[in-house]
């Protein structure tokens, strides 16, 4: 499975996440990347929040007013089937970069200002219970740890390397 890095996003706290052309990747996540709520998100192993393009295009057919960091998410891939993530799974992105999937994402009362419903729009009880199933699947996306720190740009490869033991 291999895709693309569409859009890379920071912030100084907070939704929205705003674009940057390249990063440096560090193993709390994104330089210069700041987490209004530390004690729900960051941490090694919450260090980065990847989502599809194609899950926010889908939400956005929904109705919802989305757009590439809208949901704070660090990376924006395009051309992944979020329906496959499952954590565990190491992913390469550029030429140094490898991260871990540790988590699906639980999204916080924060992203209603999207609107109240973006909640159960994407997650619910299957997707709690770790069930790939769910049509929700990856819409919230994935939490990953950085197993390797170094430099990332749009445009780069991400392709799926295995599944951690």
């Amino acid at each position: 499975m291999t895709g693309s890095v569409l859009h890379i996003h920071t912030s100084k706290g907070g939704i929205p996440k705003l674009p940057i052309a390249e990063a440096t990747v560090t193993p709390l996540g994104l330089e210069g990347d700041v987490h209004a709520h530390p004690e729900i998100h960051g941490g090694s192993r919450q260090a980065l929040l990847l989502i599809t393009a194609e899950g926010i295009e889908e939400l956005t057919r929904s109705g919802f007013a989305l757009y590439a960091g809208a949901l704070g998410e660090n990376i924006t891939t395009q051309g992944l089937d979020r329906r496959a993530w499952r954590v565990g799974q190491r992913w390469g992105i550029g030429p140094d970069v490898i991260v871990e999937f540790t988590k699906i994402r639980g999204p916080c009362k924060t992203i209603h200002v999207y609107n109240p419903g973006i909640q159960t729009a994407i997650y619910d009880a299957a997707v709690k219970a770790g069930d790939p199933s769910s049509p929700r699947w990856g819409l919230s996306g994935f939490y990953a740890r950085v197993v390797r720190p170094g430099a990332i740009r749009r445009g780069d490869a991400i392709a799926l390397l295995d599944q951690a033991v």
